[in-house]
């Protein structure tokens, strides 16, 4: 199934690789032009360090079937990003979104928390009239090494619609190099779902560094809100979008699976 009743659960075992929450505004030039001297100082508690990169937009091009298409170099973006103290939590600010992400996730309330004074601070100081998008992601890896899992199957640890081939009885599972799925639906009349399903080996992040040989399952799920989100609704809207989540992930495993990680 690709949602489950099942009760939100905490697991000591969790598969929450990185979790990100990420809000688009309106474009405010201001944030592009100006080092955000008052939104650090409003979070330099939380977030003491500080980096400042200038990513690369795309070229746009005009002109599109007509005789001299143009490519045009857009002016690089200013992205500010604020660090906490152990470098497990990163706050990205730019001229179109504010973003926090972790690689210690251990509770939506947590999360939450992190969030809470950032996103204040910002909506005061920059004042947008409003949230394009309001999206909540969650990348999930799951290793059999690290629950003890070596000898099951993939086809008795995820759920049927997320494994597709793998379950047929005719196939052996290291037969395939890559077996995935890609979905995009609508969870409600404001909220959407894009998930990546499937089989994947991490990457190290260093080219020195031996890789990591372990097939995982990785889970990505993708949920946004669209339309124009007021500001005092985005935390209601956070919230909505991480019930979703949960219905999603709980039908994506299997009593097997959810068992080992260990419920709390």
């Amino acid at each position: 199934m690709l949602f489950s009743g099942h009760p939100r659960t905490h697991y000591n075992n969790a598969p929450a690789h990185e979790v990100i929450c990420q809000l688009r505004f309106p474009t405010i030039l201001s944030i592009n032009n100006v080092e955000p001297a008052d939104f650090q100082e409003a979070i330099r508690e939380e977030f003491p360090q500080y980096a400042r990169r200038q990513d690369v937009s795309a070229p746009k091009i005009t002109g599109l079937g007509g005789p001299a298409p143009k490519v045009e170099q857009q002016p690089p973006v200013a992205n500010y990003n604020f660090l906490s103290a152990d470098s497990q939590w990163k706050l990205n600010l730019t001229k179109d979104f504010i973003a926090l992400s972790t690689l210690r996730y251990s509770s939506w309330e947590e999360f939450a928390r992190q969030l809470d004074k950032p996103l204040a601070a910002f909506i005061k100081l920059y004042k947008p009239a409003y949230f394009q998008r309001v999206g909540l992601r969650y990348v999930n890896i799951f290793s059999r090494q690290r629950l003890g899992l070596e000898g099951e199957q993939w086809a008795d640890l995820i759920a049927p619609a997320y494994i597709g081939p793998l379950r047929e009885p005719d196939v052996v599972e290291d037969s395939f190099l890559n077996c995935a799925c890609d979905l995009l639906f609508r969870l409600d009349s404001s909220c959407q779902a894009k998930i990546h399903a499937g089989l994947g080996r991490i990457k190290a992040a260093k080219a020195d560094t031996p890789q990591d040989p372990e097939v995982k399952y990785i889970l990505d799920m993708d949920l946004s809100m669209g339309g124009n989100v007021p500001c005092t609704l985005s935390a209601a809207g956070l919230e909505t979008l991480h019930g979703h989540a949960t219905r999603i992930f709980e039908g994506a495993i299997t009593e097997k699976l959810r068992g080992t990680m260990e419920p709390v």
